[in-house]
């Protein structure tokens, strides 16, 4: 399968600060984490249209699903299965008594992007939250997907692709 430019230009630039195992896996876990921390507080915003009962957290997940999807469809829809599943963990600890939910959501906030940092001192690389903080929230949660179907072999042609990309554009910058 040929990755649309698009696609290939976010991987390559995405990959390109993310080759050091420690960081990547601490983006596999700080990123869904992150995710957490924010869905919390937003499934509490409840609305409906008619009988159909929804909350912000599922109009912010159909969002990145539908922006995604402009991308490459597998990887969305992948996308879409985990961030339900998260949101769902997310909404059972927003219901819990007291100032819980607060902490458990500041907590994962808080923590999942001093992960990132962490990651990024170690691979020696500038965050792309600091110089694009919008750009970095959006297409984060992607990029954790893309790295899940790295790890586990699939669309290896996909990956090497990228790989010869950002030799090249070193190649180019020397």
């Amino acid at each position: 399968m040929k990755a649309s430019g698009k696609l290939m230009d976010m991987l390559t630039g995405y990959a390109a600060s993310h080759q050091h195992p420690f960081n990547v896996l601490v983006h596999m876990i700080g990123i869904p984490t992150i995710m957490i921390g924010v869905m919390i507080p937003l499934a509490w915003v409840e609305m409906s249209i008619g009988a159909f009962s929804f909350n912000l957290a599922h109009v912010v997940l159909v969002g990145f699903f539908l922006f995604y999807a402009t991308l490459d469809w597998l990887f969305a829809i992948v996308f879409l299965v985990a961030g339900a599943l998260m949101l769902m963990l997310a909404s059972k600890l927003g219901m819990l008594p007291g100032s819980a939910p607060w902490i458990i959501a500041g907590a994962c906030f808080f923590g999942g992007y001093a992960a990132q940092f962490v990651g990024h001192a170690i691979e020696k690389s500038m965050p792309v939250l600091v110089k694009h903080p919008i750009q970095a929230n959006l297409a984060a949660p992607f990029f954790t997907v893309v790295e899940l179907f790295k790890i586990a072999g699939l669309r290896d042609d996909l990956f090497e692709e990228v790989q010869r990309q950002i030799e090249q554009r070193r190649r180019e910058t020397v």
